[in-house]
């Protein structure tokens, strides 16, 4: 069997055997996004660099919305294994793969609108453009790999099997690492370089995926179609994923607009942006691992229907995740202007990013309470009260954005960014006393 049973003992080393994996995989996602800038950055211009972060964004909205397949996973699964119920969480793996296979081959078929649609609302230079539609049209090929990553994602984290996520993302992430390299310095192909080797690592990496959930496949759960398609679970799934999927467009709207509003500033600010965007993604990937902490065993726990579980999984899994918070703060401080250096050579780019360095110090801070708040309400599947908040925080933006800009310019879009932080932190956090009850 490859579900394994909770531990009865809920501790600081319990969270810590889930999260630090995660944390581990984890940080190799934001040294591949700054070998990816850092990899143009060496040709000496803005353009590629813009170029690669607008087509990574594109495409990361494109399939992050369904994103709710990772986290509709691990909360389900994670419940489905409190209550000792293995054959749905065999049927959920089975699920959420034929979404996934689904999900992508639209996109690829749908890929000339999609791209003409996004780059109609992004206001860049010619050349920018030019250069992010190739690497849209090389990327847009494995959506079906990046998708069904999700999915295999979420059901290993449901499980505690965080070591297994751990080799994927560095079997992935590594082969991409090196390929970036040898395409772009050693082969000269510059941003479809860049577009080859994501392709090819997320390939790889949902091979390296079944693999690692091959002892599923050799039971009979996983194709046990009366469960995979009983009507009463597929709308509990639905209707989870459907909050979800809200909730994760609102988001993406905000990160997409942000850089598209950044983007009007000229190529030196949007390639600025994109610089500074790696420290957030450092500080999400690294507070993951506390959220998917709390996910798993929030999960486990309301699966079991044990109120003081929970309340103890959310306050160690908070714990961590502020004093993970306050060492990233600490470490932007000092080594900042080191990063931004590192990932281009450009002076114009490193003066702009030198100059907004101090919102990624401030950052982490004001964003732990969203991240974390974020894993306690997924493992509880309370997703109304997810998408209910973003929509509050989503507005928030919407106001800080139209505020702000126009008094201080990308300082005002960098404020409205962790303004909105801050209103999704406290948004669930009032929240929580209403998921707690439902253990009970």
């Amino acid at each position: 069997m490859t579900q394994t049973r909770p531990e009865p003992v809920l501790g600081h080393r319990r969270v810590l055997k889930i999260a630090l994996p995660i944390v581990l995989s984890n940080a190799t996602v934001p040294i591949l996004g700054a070998v990816d800038t850092g990899v143009v950055g060496q040709m000496g211009a803005a353009a590629p660099i813009g170029a690669v972060g607008l087509g990574a964004i594109i495409l990361g909205a494109l399939y992050w919305m369904f994103g709710f397949l990772r986290m509709g996973t691990t909360g389900l699964a994670a419940q489905a294994l409190g209550k000792g119920d293995h054959g749905e969480v065999a049927a959920l793996l089975t699920r959420g793969l034929m979404i996934a296979a689904a999900a992508g081959l639209a996109l690829i078929l749908l890929q000339l609108p999609l791209i003409w649609m996004a780059f109609h609302f992004a206001p860049a230079s010619p050349e920018v453009e030019g250069m992010a539609r190739d690497y849209l049209q090389i990327r847009i090929w494995s959506a079906p790999a990046a998708i069904g990553l999700f999915a295999i994602n979420g059901w290993l984290i449901a499980q505690e099997r965080t070591g297994a996520v751990l080799v994927l993302q560095l079997w992935m992430n590594g082969i991409n690492i090196v390929l970036d390299l040898w395409f772009v310095l050693g082969l000269g192909w510059g941003v479809s370089g860049v577009a080859v080797a994501t392709l090819l690592a997320e390939t790889s990496g949902l091979m390296l995926g079944l693999w690692l959930c091959r002892a599923i496949f050799r039971l009979p759960d996983w194709c046990n179609w009366a469960q995979v398609f009983d009507r009463a679970r597929l709308r509990t799934m639905a209707l989870v994923n459907r909050d979800i999927l809200i909730r994760s467009l609102l988001l993406e709207a905000i990160v997409v607009s942000f850089m598209f509003f950044g983007a009007g500033f000229g190529d030196e600010v949007l390639a600025a942006n994109q610089v500074l965007l790696q420290f957030l993604m450092i500080t999400a990937y690294g507070m993951d691992g506390f959220a998917f902490a709390a996910e798993t065993l929030v999960g486990q726990a309301m699966g079991a229907r044990k109120r003081a579980a929970l309340r103890s999984s959310a306050q160690l899994a908070g714990l961590w995740g502020l004093g993970l918070g306050l060492l990233t703060a600490l470490g932007f401080a000092v080594f900042g202007g080191w990063i931004i250096d590192l990932m281009t050579t450009a002076d114009l780019v490193r003066s702009e990013a030198r100059a907004y360095l101090p919102w990624m110090v401030a950052m982490p801070l004001l964003s732990a309470a969203a991240w974390i708040f974020d894993g306690i309400f997924i493992g509880a599947t309370a997703t109304r009260d997810m998408r209910n908040m973003m929509l509050v925080s989503f507005a928030v933006y919407v106001v800080a954005v139209v505020t702000l800009v126009p008094m201080l310019g990308n300082h005002g879009l960098w404020l409205a960014l962790m303004i909105s932080f801050v209103a999704r932190g406290i948004s669930l956090g009032l929240r929580y006393p209403a998921l707690e009850a439902r253990a009970a």
